[in-house]
């Protein structure tokens, strides 16, 4: 994420009426692509929530540091009791793949959300601060830098009233080794630090369940977050927090339905049973965030979620989509040991050229995903269980699978997690 240069304080409020996940592998037979974790960038579709006319917002004024103590100080220690329209909720990461489906189901529920962007958001920072604003129409939009808590605080000093909840959707989009530790915990830790400050007492945490066997940056980056979180509600009993563990989600499973529908075989590594997952829609998981806010049986919890339906391997995943497709199933079955020598070759090469830590850590990346299954890790067998994996929603992958056969995955582009 890059810092923003324009005015620190720039502060724009729109009304209108009421808005590290799974890889897919395609092979074209001449190149294997692979799409590498993330909650990014993906089209809204807006269809699903019926129009709610949001809280009235003035335009924030800059207060004295002694009016915003008692503010603070007078606010209430339970904000669980209060309406909803009267509950300010903090989105950071409003711009990415789920964050701004989070923001449109808060504004939804009539929260008086605020959400945090950079003046240049989305894949390579290709939108703009006007895109941007219609995109978060609705809701209270705060342009800022969340990679630098000091910017982060003096954009929050301009508010006059308090944040009752922080919601993080931060992610970062590469997973590389410095991005990691930059946006999925420092980012991150800003955010909670920050919305400390304003009165903030939950924290809602978007993790991931890959979390459970860390052997990536990302993944050891958003535990040291989770554990802060846990000793800071140790310390203080009248903060909570909720930590969400999704399992993969649809769009990272879209990526072979072109190749597919144009003839090409479906592939898989080893023999297509290696990374079960019960895929869930994105806004079935907003919908379980934003549960997280008031839900008092989600507060202090670890939650990992599912889709609803039973798990699927990537093979009844293909099976799905030849039957939609009405074509006969074409496998193809890539050795996981092709993953292994690349990433050997990799790690040598590092040792050498130390700008190659990234690429490295990419090739890891895919072989985790390509290996392990985004399931709930059973601690007394230590396997993969379908059945202690929560389902949520109603959107079903076969329903994703339709729709992207009719419409395609314009709007749900990878970006910046593709690998070739």
């Amino acid at each position: 994420m890059s810092a923003s240069s324009s005015p620190l304080n720039s502060f724009s409020t729109v009304h209108s009426p009421r808005l590290h996940s799974f890889a897919s592998v395609s092979l074209p037979i001449s190149h294997i692509r692979i799409h590498l974790p993330s909650p990014s960038a993906c089209r809204l579709r807006t269809k699903r929530y019926s129009p709610l006319k949001p809280h009235s917002l003035s335009k924030p004024t800059r207060v004295s540091a002694a009016a915003a103590e008692e503010t603070l100080t007078s606010s209430s220690h339970s904000f669980r009791d209060k309406s909803p329209r009267d509950i300010t909720v903090l989105v950071v990461g409003s711009t990415g793949y789920i964050g701004k489906f989070v923001v449109r189901e808060l504004m939804n529920r009539g929260f008086n959300v605020i959400a945090v962007a950079r003046e240049r958001s989305g894949i390579r920072g290709k939108k703009t601060k006007e895109e941007t604003l219609a995109e978060l129409q609705g809701c209270t939009v705060l342009f800022s830098d969340v990679t630098s808590l000091d910017r982060l605080d003096e954009s929050l000093s301009g508010l006059d009233w308090p944040v009752d909840v922080v919601v993080s959707c931060l992610a970062s989009r590469s997973g590389g080794v410095k991005d990691s530790w930059l946006i999925d915990y420092s980012a991150t830790k800003n955010s909670f630090t920050a919305g400390r400050r304003r009165g903030a007492k939950h924290f809602v945490l978007l993790s991931a369940i890959c979390v459970q066997k860390p052997l990536l940056e990302f993944q050891r980056a958003k535990l040291k977050v989770e554990a802060e979180l846990a000793q800071e509600a140790a310390k203080d009993t009248q903060f909570t927090y909720s930590i969400v563990r999704p399992t993969a989600f649809f769009k990272s499973l879209g990526g072979q339905v072109e190749l597919v529908k144009n003839g090409k075989p479906y592939v898989m590594f080893g023999d297509g049973q290696l990374c079960a997952c019960k895929p869930m829609s994105e806004p079935d998981l907003a919908a379980f965030i934003a549960d997280c806010v008031l839900d008092e049986d989600k507060i202090n919890q670890i939650l990992p979620i599912g889709g609803p339906g039973k798990a699927l391997t990537p093979l009844q995943q293909g099976e799905i989509l030849f039957r939609l497709l009405g074509k006969k199933p074409n496998f193809f079955k890539v050795p996981i040991e092709i993953m292994d020598f690349a990433i050997g070759v990799l790690d040598f090469l590092v040792k050498i050229f130390p700008s190659l830590e990234d690429a490295a850590e990419f090739g890891k990346i895919g072989k985790y995903y390509a290996a392990e299954s985004m399931l709930v890790l059973d601690p007394e067998t230590g396997e993969y269980s379908a059945e202690k994996t929560p389902s949520y929603g109603k959107d079903t992958l076969e329903e994703f699978f339709e729709r992207v056969i009719r419409e395609g995955m314009a709007g749900q582009e990878l970006g910046e997690q593709t690998i070739f």
